[in-house]
């Protein structure tokens, strides 16, 4: 699987860990910044993620900030694009199960990273399940994005 991966300076160590996690299970990453500890902004790596995710150059993102937080609700700005942050495993492979979840983030001040590797693992290895009501509630959540861009030219 192809892989964005963004934080801000909060999770820089944590991104640089997963990034090499990735690696070793086999997959491509595409490794958006930040670079370094110096401060930095998470919408900035919602933005950079997101575009690699709609420009099919990524299959999945993965944001990290100090909570998870602000780099989701920066990601779910964007059309296209279903963000949330995970903390536990049920979260993770449900969250794409049912909601076809392409953008995973994690606190790195919330959560340590062994259990950030087991969280993405999970992640990674989950299937969107296409059932009826998934498709159905997916759709209304189109529809809603849709209607908020309207004349947004």
């Amino acid at each position: 699987m192809i892989i964005a991966i963004g934080a801000d300076h909060g999770g820089f160590l944590l991104k640089e860990d997963l990034v090499d996690f990735l690696k070793k299970l086999g997959h491509e990453v595409h490794d958006l910044g930040a670079y370094s500890k110096d401060p930095s902004d998470y919408p900035d790596f919602a933005l950079a993620v997101s575009q690699d995710i709609l420009l099919k150059n990524a299959e999945r993102g993965i944001l990290i900030c100090g909570s998870g937080v602000g780099a989701g609700v920066a990601a779910n700005k964007i059309p296209g694009i279903r963000a949330a942050t995970c903390h536990d495993s049920f979260s993770a492979h449900q969250g794409v199960e049912d909601d076809n979840l392409n953008v995973l983030c994690l606190g790195a001040r919330v959560i340590g990273h062994e259990l950030a590797k087991e969280i993405t693992k999970i992640w990674i290895s989950a299937k969107f399940s296409g059932a009826e009501r998934h498709k159905r509630r997916l759709s209304k959540i189109e529809q809603i994005e849709k209607e908020f861009l309207k004349g947004k030219d």
